[in-house]
């Protein structure tokens, strides 16, 4: 009998990106019934430290974060998972080294990302993210690879972002349109032809 994969997700961070993307995922397959859909493991565990605060903390905290991580992702390894997802930007600050660990494939959200970008023949981007994701370069790394310019917002406008995150939907609120606006405004001043929603908070 043909077994098929087992996507595993590492969610938890926070459950409601974790409920969008598997909203997404069943949005997007093409399936007429149950069995049709793909096999889903998800473990939405939301007491992973938080992962801006420890990548701009201490070493210490830092490796909190990626060993709880770690321990995660071998959790859904062990349970027969055939490749992994995290819907959380931030936490790719640890995938390359995540990997190495693994028996099994991790889907690099950013690397994905930037290639669809790409793929669209988009020139600079904006980054909305969080301060960790933002400060650690990870997308700038890879739209730099790829020859895309990316463009981080000035400090007033990142502080927009990080409240959208923080203050609304991870305490369970919808994001202001008042505060998307004005970030809005300033992608369009800086040129940009496309926004990376570099936070899987944003995307609800």
């Amino acid at each position: 009998m043909h077994q098929e994969g087992i996507l595993g997700v590492l969610g938890g961070m926070g459950p409601q990106a974790t409920n969008t993307f598997y909203q997404r995922i069943i949005d997007r397959t093409q399936a007429e019934s149950d069995q049709e859909h793909l096999r889903v493991l998800i473990w939405s565990d939301a007491k992973i430290p938080d992962r801006t605060a420890g990548i701009l903390g201490t070493p210490d905290q830092a490796e909190a974060v990626y060993q709880h991580l770690l321990a995660d992702a071998k959790l859904l390894e062990r349970a027969g998972c055939t490749v992994l997802a995290i819907p959380c930007n931030t936490s790719h600050y640890f995938a390359d080294r995540l990997q190495g660990e693994l028996h099994i494939p991790l889907i690099h959200m950013i690397r994905e990302t930037v290639s669809a970008i790409r793929a669209m023949g988009k020139t600079t981007v904006g980054i909305l993210a969080t301060d960790g994701t933002v400060q650690t370069g990870i997308y700038q790394r890879e739209c730099a690879a790829r020859g895309i310019e990316a463009v981080a917002p000035p400090a007033d406008v990142q502080k927009l972002v990080m409240s959208i995150i923080y203050d609304e939907i991870k305490r369970g609120e919808k994001g202001s349109r008042e505060k998307f606006a004005a970030i809005d405004r300033w992608l369009r001043a800086s040129g940009c032809d496309a926004a990376i929603l570099g936070c899987t908070e944003l995307s609800v």
